[in-house]
């Protein structure tokens, strides 16, 4: 299984969890809006799970998914 990391830029991964001090690690993770979920690859650390969250995603990919489900 190939891994789908186009949420993921390289700089992502030089981040370290501001809880455990980890480098965080590409993973899938489920997203749930408006009670509906998808999953994605994004940078997670793997001893707490805290996701990391880009602003150009947050502003970008998911503001058009959730202008999509909102539509609906």
């Amino acid at each position: 299984m190939s891994m789908n990391t186009e949420n993921i830029r390289p700089g992502d991964l030089e981040w370290t969890c501001c809880n455990c001090g980890r480098k965080l690690e590409p993973a899938p993770v489920v997203v749930e809006y408006l009670g509906n979920e998808f999953t994605a690859e994004l940078p997670r650390c793997p001893s707490c799970g805290l996701v990391m969250i880009t602003e150009e995603l947050a502003l970008g990919k998911m503001a058009e998914v959730e202008h999509i489900l909102e539509d609906k």
